[in-house]
């Protein structure tokens, strides 16, 4: 069988020869092949090879290299799974990796943004199989098996489930204001009443009892998830703060336990309120895609499920509807806003025969459509999935808290251990007193803030990328986008339209421009060259001459008579050897009259109305380097290089030499990114560090890139710059803060100084801060 991996993160060349020679000579292993360039590694083997069989190769010679499996296997099914009442991201976080471990289980990934589970598996995985695996890690989660069409008895089941839920809330919102009303006035009393209550007196009873209905009342279910926890052999912040209430009451301290479990029952809240707000956000970013279609069969109008309309069946929109599914108008005249698709606001016109894509919106008319794609391959339903996949792909930040977690816990537990016991036996107070502060330490220390935090700045990035119509594929390739230091375009289709337009015209002796543009024109007006059509359109407003005799030869132009005398018109083939020393070589028609070269006209690309304003945006954002590799002719190339002010340029390349030309580029640049809309450019769009496909153009090139422009122009490149920057800030931000004020808490705790309360503050505060401050991201295209 034929295996294909990506080697990400391998850039030493002698390191891949090494992997790549070490590889050839193990046993089994055929026709070893890596491409440095693209990071491919294709092999044969008869046996089963795994990701993790090349990593421990690639670890044994070069540390940080990633393995990922392209190889599209069989008997592998892919399942999704949506994983309900999940909401502590550190719980996804080992329900993932136990699932990852698990014998079978491939390419796991779990999306805490959108509650999505991918995984692919050889075997038959049903929804009781993933419970199982969620109900050992944490209680109350739901699995909802997405492999299965969806029912009336699912759906009724998810509507119950939403009301009992609300219920839920109102009851626990009910015992939390209680116990909030007992802890204010236990507080109340200890600072009046019974400032000096000992153990036995009528004080002490009151402070207990008190503090004892509100801890319970505000945090019982906490305590119950803490306790099963601990039984699963399992740290998280229930375990913590279960643990530091418990000692709180032993040591005395029961008003102080009482408030500490009413704000952290209210912190809890709070974040599960910006958690849901920033999921309801994310959600929305799916509703560009109808989920039924009004089809005309035998002249009724039919609504069926989207998924179940076939190619070529004629679908009904009605004023103001989404366009279900890709196709054609056949019937009626309407404007279309396109804005979820392409950014643009702006209505655009149609009329039968007009391309219409899912997820465009219906004006005032109604239409009738022929569908021509299915609905998984409807435009809609690719931008959603690219958006849904992009999570999989993760960020160096996102794996690097993944590692940070998994180790911080016990690093801190130690910790408070250290300072438990240790400063009590060497005479420097009680025990009571140090344990008290390894509790504040414990409580403080929560990673929540963190592993909730930088995944949901990615996403809301690609959340927010896809607002704007650019497409992002990943976490990691916001972060190269982000440190981009040289974006290299492609010219034809990119920095231009593609489209052929005069841009010079040169007139000889006593003839005039308008003269050699209207000449010309009278020339071609039988032609549809599209030489002759940009001649024709330039001279649209000219007064054409009468002419006769016409003659055309293929290659050889075109010949006619105008008063009286011969008239020329073509390429670089109908001029003399004397003409050819003085004619424009820029030039791509020329005008000969009576024998004499009278005019040329020199015809290009129409270069992209915003090329130039992006280039120019591109470099205010921090950009050294922006260069151009095209096949053009290098006169045409250097006239677009000086135009848009270019800081170099190669010209009459091939695909390979464009590769070539890449990699010398990215040994002297941070990270490169890559523009271009052809299958010319499949090659180098792998190549670059990000790689943009111009619109819904070519599939090769959609498919080989890192990122999409699915309006098809530059407009928002710079833009997508800007958000990608603003979330590798945030995370920065984040990861600073939460680290900071966990720091800052716990060695004022060890000094004695912080109370438990703070510590509270420490863990779901901050969490919720960080949590609201990635959730911005979303908002920033609205904001602009």
């Amino acid at each position: 069988m034929k295996y294909n991996f990506t080697l990400e993160n391998l850039n030493c060349a002698h390191c891949a020869g090494k992997i790549e020679q070490k590889l050839a000579e193990t046993d089994g292993y055929e026709n070893v092949n890596f491409n440095f360039a693209n990071k491919k590694l294709v092999l044969e083997c008869s046996d089963d090879v795994t990701a993790q069989d090349i990593q421990a190769v690639c670890d044994s010679i070069e540390d940080g290299v990633e393995v990922i499996d392209n190889t599209k296997r069989k008997n592998l099914k892919q399942y999704t799974f949506t994983l309900e009442n999940l909401n502590c991201a550190h719980c996804a976080g080992k329900i993932e990796k136990k699932l990852a471990e698990t014998d079978g289980y491939e390419n796991v990934n779990f999306n805490f943004a959108n509650k999505k589970l991918v995984f692919e598996s050889a075997e038959n995985v049903t929804a009781q199989d993933i419970q199982a695996v969620c109900d050992s890690i944490e209680d109350g989660v739901e699995v909802i098996d997405n492999n299965v069409k969806e029912n009336t008895v699912t759906a009724e089941k998810v509507n119950s489930a939403k009301k009992d839920k609300k219920v839920e809330i109102k009851n626990e919102l009910i015992s939390i204001i209680t116990a909030a009303v007992l802890g204010v006035a236990a507080f109340g009393l200890e600072l009046t009443v019974f400032p000096d209550a000992e153990f036995g007196t009528v004080g002490w009873f009151v402070l207990l009892g008190l503090s004892l209905v509100a801890t319970v009342l505000s945090g019982w279910r906490t305590f119950i998830k803490g306790v099963k926890s601990v039984f699963k052999l399992q740290i998280d912040e229930t375990t913590l703060l279960t643990i530091a209430v418990i000692a709180a009451f032993a040591l005395g301290e029961f008003v102080e336990a009482a408030m500490v479990t009413i704000l952290f029952a209210v912190g809890e809240i709070v974040e599960e309120k910006a958690v849901f707000a920033s999921r309801s956000d994310i959600a929305k970013l799916a509703q560009i895609r109808p989920d039924n279609a009004t089809v005309l069969i035998n002249g009724k109008e039919v609504v069926k499920a989207a998924e179940d309309v076939k190619i070529g069946s004629t679908i009904v929109v009605k004023p103001h509807e989404r366009v279900p599914l890709d196709g054609v108008i056949t019937k009626g005249n309407t404007t279309l806003d396109t804005s979820a698709l392409t950014g643009e606001s702006v209505p655009v016109d149609a009329e039968a025969g007009s391309e219409v894509m899912s997820g465009m919106i219906n004006g005032n008319s109604l239409i009738e459509i022929k569908t021509t794609k299915e609905f998984g391959d409807s435009t809609a339903a690719r931008i959603i999935k690219l958006v849904e996949d992009a999570a999989a792909t993760k960020g160096q930040s996102e794996k690097l808290i993944s590692r940070f977690a998994a180790v911080y816990t016990p690093i801190i537990i130690l910790i408070s251990i250290v300072v438990a016991i240790v400063p009590p036996l060497v005479g420097l107070g009680s025990f009571s007193t140090w344990i008290y502060r390894a509790l504040v330490c414990l409580v403080a220390s929560c990673p929540c803030a963190i592993v909730i935090s930088v995944p949901l700045s990615y996403y809301s990035g690609l959340g927010a990328s896809s607002k704007i119509s650019v497409l992002i594929k990943g976490g990691k390739y916001i972060e190269a986008l982000a440190k981009a230091d040289a974006f290299v375009f492609d010219k034809t289709g990119t920095l231009t339209t593609g489209e052929l337009s005069v841009n010079k015209v040169f007139a000889y002796d006593n003839h005039t421009s308008s003269e050699i543009i209207a000449l010309a024109a009278a020339c071609e007006r039988y032609s549809s060259h599209p030489i002759a059509m940009a001649i024709k359109n330039k001279a649209e407003k000219e007064n054409l001459p009468e002419l006769s005799g016409y003659s055309e030869k293929a290659g050889q132009g075109v010949t006619a008579v105008y008063n009286g005398k011969a008239l020329v018109c073509g390429g670089t083939k109908v001029l003399s050897d004397k003409q050819k020393v003085n004619a424009e070589k820029t030039a791509s028609v020329y005008v000969i009259y009576d024998g004499e070269l009278i005019g040329a006209i020199s015809v290009s690309d129409t270069l992209r109305p915003e090329a130039k304003s992006v280039i120019a945006e591109l470099r205010k954002l921090g950009v050294k380097d922006s260069v151009m590799l095209t096949g053009d002719k290098k006169e045409n190339a250097m006239d677009i290089a000086n135009e848009l002010k270019l800081d170099s340029y190669s010209a009459e390349l091939m695909p390979s030499d464009k590769l070539e030309k890449l990699i010398d580029i990215k040994k002297t640049h941070k990270s490169v990114c890559f523009i271009g809309d052809g299958i010319n450019d499949a090659p180098v769009l792998t190549a670059s560090d990000c790689g943009f496909a111009m619109g819904f153009g070519s599939e090769a090139a959609i498919e080989a890139a890192d990122a999409m422009l699915a309006a098809g122009n530059l407009k928002q490149l710079p833009l997508s710059v800007r958000i990608a920057k603003k979330v590798v800030a945030t995370v920065k931000t984040n990861i600073t803060f939460a680290l900071g004020v966990k720091t800052i808490v716990i060695i004022l705790a060890i000094l004695g100084i912080a109370p438990m309360w703070l510590s509270v503050i420490a863990d779901t505060g901050v969490s919720v801060l960080c949590v609201l401050y990635a959730a911005r991201l979303l908002h920033t295209v609205d904001k602009k």
